[in-house]
């Protein structure tokens, strides 16, 4: 009697435990924990899908795994396995394409139109909830189904001739045989697996973690069937989670600042806690892609954006009590755009259109007396390099255009040079030339024995190198020959095709140009790093994460950088965050330079892709743009209508067939553009016809929510993570996870 009761009761406590662990915990922050068989797992939990409808799967672990099969009951395969491998049969998929015409957020309003639309047309009419964003409208009205992405498209101007204007072809799969788990092989030895198994791989030790296709995750791993084939999913802490998605979504190593990072961590943060559930049906709840989150598993995991997700642990934004959808982007281009105009839903009050600009931010005026004008030698523009060593006191103060068009001495090179080495603290007693006419040999020569460069001519530069750079001056000693390749190389001498003459003196110009280029090679000589503030006089610089101050030269040099060309200016205005390039001599900083400056106020320009173009011929965007709407051969691409940030939000094309308006988001896909902040350049060709598309654009991804690139700046400028959350999500609250 008593083992017939038993029996049951472990059933029910096995059941009880797996539904407590994976399926129906409440989200709690930390104030209790999970168990698998002695593995623990803080709360609050997030199941990531690793894989879905997969076959052949190896799995490993670092230091032992306990894998069990879990049916009705469950049983202990391996108690201590490093690697196990899984083959299953995989769900024969095929696809079915339909057509959604419509979407609301009420189904009885979704309902009427496709009652409506059933009159009109001979097709299968219906409406589906859909569960995969919550922006857009909750149900879709769908046409459908066609076996062929042409047969939709080909019915598509049926809709249009009915008044159905706005169209997008969906491709759904269709499941044809059931997935199921076969075989296991773990320690050499091969196990059947029983029907409708899942399999639970935990790791032996808290410090142990597994591995799936290269990749380092933490936590354990369920692998089971599903209707969409067999899924992989990592079942871990939700701040474990975190660790990686933090650094995938926002680089630690372009944008390196603290509190950029910690607004990513609570936005990242609140955007799982309100999918959580997502992908129910599949066991997970958000995909490891960055259509979700972009997670990458331990081995995305960096020291600085771990210790954003601990120094904010538990924190989300909510608005009236509810945590919020935290959409984010990568560069908005300079404003954020109304949720609803790019993703076609209801408006949400916290994703409003907002200007990327830190109101707190500050900014100074510099101003020098000190100016060069453009001294130009042999077609070259040598003042930065003049200007740098005056700055660094190692060539006289002289500002004289003429001074520098003049013939340098023997004398006065050589008498540069040793300045420069001693700067360098590198006095070079085997320093004695004998005078000799100071051409381009004779420069060569002086800097490759005064700084002792021997090595790099012996072992920088191949023979064959040697006789291509030098092959207009095979006359040459071979030493002479080589010194002079490795030097134009370098980029320090001009161009054998601009030297032709070795035998021409130099000039001081050229002189200054040369050395100057050798000492910018030395990177222990300025200082370079993120502008933060100027209080009396006094420069404040964060080099490496170090502030450093520096006290301001009545006599600096104020330089702007654009990437090609450098300007002097007796004014600059520079803000907090800019990157700037500073040489400092006796105590004073003699030279300021402001690195790449875009002219703009905008907290994203140093973003790549904050200003963008690309151009295409016709017959390419024709051909992409036919893969959505049958409109025949393109005419012209015309905007209708602009957001708040002047993205469109809705696109004429026109075809010879037919045309079609293009609303929100879709216009980024069906064009294959960055973003959907853009004007249109056209060129025709001989008879009016246009040949090629011109888009000059701003910004990278959606253009909705949190701007990545804009955190960063933020940041830089001296703004806390939760002003810039506040910033860029309207109105909301930063709490704890209740």
């Amino acid at each position: 009697m008593r083992r017939a009761f038993v029996n049951p009761l472990k059933y029910i406590i096995i059941i009880v435990l797996f539904l407590c662990i994976f399926w129906g915990a409440p989200v709690e922050f930390g104030r209790e924990q999970i168990f698998f068989h002695g593995y623990l797992i803080k709360k609050p939990v997030i199941k990531i899908g690793l894989g879905v409808n997969l076959r052949s799967i190896n799995i490993r672990s670092s230091s032992g795994m306990k894998v069990y099969e879990v049916n009705s009951d469950y049983k202990l395969l391996a108690d201590d396995a490093d690697e196990v491998y899984i083959k299953g049969r995989r769900e024969k998929l095929t696809e079915k394409f339909v057509i959604q015409v419509a979407q609301s957020k009420e189904r009885e309003e979704a309902e009427i139109i496709a009652q409506d639309l059933r009159q009109k047309i001979e097709a299968k009419v219906y409406v589906a909830e859909n569960t995969e964003n919550e922006i857009s409208g909750a149900f879709l009205v769908k046409v459908g189904d066609f076996l062929t992405r042409g047969d939709a498209l080909s019915f598509i101007k049926k809709l249009n001739e009915v008044g159905i204007a706005e169209t997008w072809i969906l491709r759904e799969e269709i499941t044809e045989e059931e997935s199921k788990l076969l075989w296991i092989l773990v320690n050499d030895e091969l196990k059947g697996l029983s029907d409708n198994a899942a399999l639970y791989f935990v790791p032996s030790n808290p410090q142990s973690f597994l591995t799936f296709n290269g990749r380092d995750y933490r936590g354990m791993f369920v692998l089971k069937a599903t209707p969409k084939g067999i899924v992989l999913i990592n079942t871990l802490n939700l701040e474990d989670y975190l660790k990686s998605v933090v650094p995938s979504e926002i680089s630690p190593y372009t944008y390196g600042e603290l509190e950029a990072h910690k607004a990513q961590a609570v936005a990242a943060r609140s955007y799982a806690i309100r999918f959580l559930g997502l992908n129910k049906e599949l066991g997970f709840d958000l995909d490891a892609s960055p259509k979700a989150q972009f997670y990458q598993g331990m081995d995305a995991e960096h020291p600085l954006s771990t210790e954003a997700v601990e120094l904010t642990r538990g924190e989300v934004a909510r608005y009236r009590g509810r945590v919020i959808n935290a959409l984010y982007t990568s560069t908005c281009g300079g404003m954020t755009e109304d949720v609803e105009n790019i993703f076609t839903g209801p408006a949400l009050p916290y994703l409003r259109s907002m200007e990327c600009v830190y109101e707190g931010k500050n900014g100074w005026l510099l101003k020098s007396r000190n100016m060069i004008e453009p001294i130009h030698v042999n077609g070259k523009n040598v003042i930065p390099e003049i200007a740098f060593l005056i700055s660094l006191k190692v060539i006289p103060p002289e500002i004289n255009p003429e001074y520098y068009r003049e013939e340098g001495s023997f004398e006065e090179t050589t008498g540069w040079i040793n300045k420069a080495l001693d700067l360098l603290g590198r006095k070079n007693e085997m320093f004695t030339p004998e005078a000799s006419p100071l051409n381009f040999v004779t420069l060569g020569n002086l800097i490759i024995d005064a700084f002792d460069w021997h090595n790099r001519v012996e072992n920088l530069l191949y023979d064959t190198e040697k006789d291509y750079i030098m092959q207009e001056f095979k006359s040459l000693k071979a030493e002479e020959r080589d010194r002079l390749a490795y030097l134009i190389q370098a980029g320090i001498f001009p161009s054998s095709e601009e030297i032709l003459d070795l035998e021409r003196l130099l000039s001081r110009g050229e002189l200054a140009y040369c050395l100057g280029k050798v000492l910018q090679g030395y990177h222990n000589i300025n200082h370079q790093g993120i502008f933060k503030s100027l209080s009396n006089n006094v420069i404040e610089l964060e080099e490496e994460k170090v502030k450093k101050q520096f006290q301001l030269s009545p006599d600096i040099f104020l330089l702007r950088s654009n990437g090609r060309d450098y300007f002097f200016s007796p004014r600059v205005y520079i803000l907090a965050g800019d990157e700037v390039r500073i040489i400092e001599r006796d105590g004073e900083a003699r030279l300021l330079e402001v690195i790449y400056p875009s002219h703009t106020n905008i907290m994203d320009r140093s973003s790549p892709f904050n200003r963008w173009e690309f151009r295409t011929s016709l017959e390419a965007l024709e051909k992409r743009i036919n893969q959505y709407y049958p409109l025949g051969e393109l005419e012209d691409i015309i905007p209708q209508r602009r957001g708040k940030s002047q993205r469109v939000v809705e696109v004429l094309i026109k075809g010879k067939e037919t045309q079609t308006v293009v609303k929100g988001l879709r216009i980024r896909r069906v064009l294959g553009l960055r973003e959907t902040l853009f004007v249109i350049d056209r060129e025709y060709d001989g008879e009016g016809r246009i040949t090629h598309f011109t888009f000059y654009g701003r910004g990278f991804g959606h253009g909705v929510g949190l701007c990545q690139v804009g955190a960063f700046g933020m940041a830089q400028a001296g703004a806390d993570y939760k002003k810039i959350l506040k910033k860029y999500y309207r109105g909301i609250k930063i709490g704890q996870i209740r």
